[in-house]
């Protein structure tokens, strides 16, 4: 959806978004949505809510694919891109974090969306903190069976470690 910032009335707008997005190589399974309060200062737009998908990952551990419920509130405040002027490459400040733009006085929520699902997906998705991965010998998923693979020999110098271990058990 556009919304053209000179348009929006004093009090502001609220809206409540369905969207299929499509957001490769990301795979959003379920319809993006959103709830948004989209208030205007100026030639401002700021923009409060919440943003929700469900997205399938595949788990670094155990390589098994499982789907993701990505839940993000959403506190931005859009300004127009002539503000950056004509300089090919901005350097955002520290306090510009939570700042996006927008150009021809459109702000495409599509946009916005993507944008705070894509920042919320783990950099190394996890099926479930338990997870065991994969055994580094055999390949088998710990997860669901225990394999028959030999513990490898410890590096003597590590030895004490290892007691430690065994008394906390």
């Amino acid at each position: 959806m556009k919304i053209v910032i000179s348009e929006i009335p004093e009090e502001g707008i609220e809206l409540d978004l369905k969207e299929e997005i499509s957001a490769d190589p990301l795979k959003i399974v379920s319809p993006v949505t959103a709830s948004l309060r989209i208030d205007k200062q100026g030639s401002e737009a700021i923009v409060n809510g919440n943003v929700g998908a469900d997205v399938e990952l595949q788990c670094s551990r155990c390589l098994n694919v499982f789907t993701l419920k990505v839940n993000s509130d959403i506190n931005v405040v859009y300004r127009p891109a002539e503000d950056i002027g004509r300089e090919e490459h901005y350097e955002i400040r520290g306090d510009e974090l939570d700042t996006g733009f927008y150009k021809n006085d459109v702000l495409d929520t599509d946009d916005l969306l993507k944008e705070h699902v894509l920042l919320n997906v783990p950099m190394k998705p996890l099926c479930s903190d338990e997870c065991k991965g994969l055994c580094p010998k055999c390949g088998l998923d710990l997860n669901t069976a225990q394999c028959n693979c030999a513990t490898s020999e410890i590096d003597s110098r590590l030895a004490v470690l290892k007691q430690l271990l065994k008394k906390k058990e």
